[in-house]
């Protein structure tokens, strides 16, 4: 069933005649017609494009199974609750995660923070040393790719190297990175 084909029939319509078959099609026909603004409900709890489109599939499974349970009259504000509620849970059970990890780390004992701090600080010195020792074309490709999040392209830009000398320093400067944390943290 094409959407433009059944442009002529209102929503209400529509649901009057999923009520009627149930065929999902008639239903399918009408959240295509609110994606967009399912979507951008999303966006605005949510903020991430990812977790909103995520977030409109599952709404959409839920839509789905809630009207061959319920009678709904109002369809596109009943949507828009639906949404609405969807995000309002994923962000309290975000909330929730959070409140966890951080009563997990308030009552780690000291020595365990301590012990955490210090081996992340020691991999920083070690990233930072290793990096050092790059030669300069790789240090400053593998810098400008990963520290600085530029990509290949303006790193052309910016260090007038090729394309293939840009990506060849990033590899091997990648690698040449591996190595020696690998052989500093042997030596420790």
């Amino acid at each position: 069933m094409s959407s433009d084909k059944y442009k002529h029939i209102d929503d209400n319509q529509l649901l009057q005649l999923f009520y009627t078959d149930k065929n999902n099609e008639w239903l399918g026909i009408l959240l295509q017609r609110y994606t967009l603004l399912l979507l951008g409900v999303c966006m605005k709890y949510l903020k991430n494009e990812e977790e909103a489109k995520d977030a409109v599939q599952q709404i959409f499974l839920k839509v789905i199974s809630e009207l061959h349970k319920y009678k709904v009259d109002y369809f596109k504000s009943w949507l828009y609750m639906v949404a609405k509620n969807y995000c309002l849970m994923q962000l309290r059970n975000k909330d929730k995660q959070f409140k966890e990890i951080k009563e997990n780390l308030l009552n780690a004992p000291d020595e365990e923070i301590k012990n955490a701090v210090l081996e992340k600080d020691t991999t920083l010195n070690n990233m930072e040393s290793a990096l050092e020792q790059l030669n300069a074309e790789q240090r400053e490709c593998v810098t400008l790719f990963y520290l600085q999040k530029k990509s290949y392209q303006e790193i052309t830009g910016i260090t007038g190297y090729s394309l293939l000398q840009v990506k060849s320093y990033i590899q091997n400067g990648k690698r040449n990175l591996k190595i020696m944390l690998q052989q500093l943290q042997k030596n420790e």
